[in-house]
């Protein structure tokens, strides 16, 4: 029903008769074309039990989070690993009175397998994704977004940060964009694309919760990174997946979540996985700086705990720093005199007051390098120059005496 107002003066019956008789010659046939045809109308011609006609417009919607998802899309990978694991002792062989009979049983193998993401760095086939993904693989299998899979050769793995580059033989292959993460602010876009639980290509939006959050609030202490925090859904299977800004350039490498909490997601800051990749590139590792010293922040907690565990001898009276707990025998800072109950106030040019601070300012040098550490050792002050070894990989920690 259309609804007409006429404005001003009351309506007259000449008036109403004028649009009674319009609508009758309307409804008549009258010749007289509209003035108003719509585009879904039907042709004069058309059948009227014919469907109506397709819409001109594009029914499919677009916005920034599907042209991320289809710029990035096709470089997501999904990499399977394998790893077999001995038994000592097969089933059935395990109580005394089978193995006193039958003997004991050569250790029986057992596959272990597990699955995660990573994203195509380059056309020629390398393949950024978390070290803990394909750690101690025998076979690393790469599956491409088309569905065309590859046998997966590591170049390289770097536990301390995470990072791992696996190379397949092909080429003219899509990458990604990469972003800056320096420049990232809390608020800001997240979008994550990986293969979660097994399901394939799937993607999580959020934001961007936190930047620089360190190893030990993340609750692994043994790793060397500031990590991106985002309530973008992560999971299992998502390690190794790219996280990616509003404009589809990767920011950063999901690789970590926090057991029963929600909205707690953590990725590598693709700035430094860049740094840790070229290296695993070209030299198939990663030279850590070391000085070789397990140190703690200094708090008044952390006061009034030693104050009371040596019975009031041990009584620091610094405010702030990073007290030394113990030294490496034969590390760098023992060489350069640094000692337990030393208090670490400025590393280089930066006044220090957590533990994370000192590690950062030490991954800013090279093995080799003299660092200038200023300490404060029975309220005065030590100038010390720490020559930076290697970090090992294995390595027992002994408390020097």
């Amino acid at each position: 029903m259309i609804l007409v107002n006429f404005p001003g003066r009351k309506l007259t019956i000449e008036r109403v008769l004028l649009v009674l008789a319009a609508g009758i010659a309307f409804l008549s046939g009258c010749s007289q074309p509209s003035a108003l045809k719509r585009e879904s109308d039907p042709p004069d011609n058309q059948n009227q039990n014919s469907p109506l006609p397709v819409s001109q417009t594009n029914s499919r919607t677009s916005n920034f989070i599907v042209e991320a998802v289809e710029k990035v899309g096709p470089a997501v990978v999904r990499i399977d690993s394998s790893r077999s694991v001995r038994r000592d002792i097969a089933e059935g062989y395990g109580d005394p009175f089978s193995r006193r009979f039958f003997g004991a049983p050569p250790p029986s193998p057992r596959v272990r397998q597990g699955t995660g993401s990573g994203f195509l760095i380059n056309a020629e086939g390398q393949v950024l994704t978390n070290a803990h993904v394909i750690d101690g693989a025998d076979t690393v299998k790469v599956t491409l977004s088309d569905g065309r899979s590859f046998a997966g050769k590591v170049l390289g793995e770097d536990k301390v940060t995470d990072i791992a580059v696996v190379k397949i033989n092909a080429n003219k292959l899509p990458t990604v964009a990469l972003g800056n993460s320096e420049r990232l602010q809390p608020g800001e876009w997240a979008i994550a694309i990986g293969n979660p639980l097994g399901l394939d290509k799937t993607v999580t939006v959020g934001v961007i919760s936190a930047t620089d959050r360190s190893s030990s609030q993340v609750g692994v202490p043994d790793k060397r990174i500031g990590f991106i925090q985002t309530d973008a859904a992560i999971n299992p299977g998502n390690s190794g997946g790219p996280l990616l800004n509003s404009r589809g350039e990767v920011i950063g490498i999901n690789t970590a979540i926090i057991g029963g909490a929600q909205g707690l997601g953590f990725a590598i800051p693709i700035n430094r996985a860049q740094q840790i990749a070229q290296q695993l590139i070209t030299k198939g590792k990663v030279d850590h700086p070391f000085i070789g010293v397990q140190m703690v922040s200094l708090t008044p907690e952390v006061k009034e705990r030693l104050k009371a565990a040596s019975n009031g001898e041990i009584n620091i009276t610094a405010d702030r720093g990073v007290l030394v707990v113990r030294t490496v025998r034969n590390s760098p800072a023992t060489k350069a005199g640094i000692k337990p109950g030393d208090i670490i106030q400025k590393v280089g040019d930066r006044t220090v007051t957590k533990s994370d601070q000192v590690q950062d300012e030490i991954e800013k040098y090279k093995v080799g390098d003299r660092l200038p550490i200023q300490v404060q050792r029975d309220n005065k002050t030590e100038n010390l120059q720490v020559q930076l070894g290697t970090l090992p990989t294995t390595a027992t920690m002994n408390e020097e005496p």
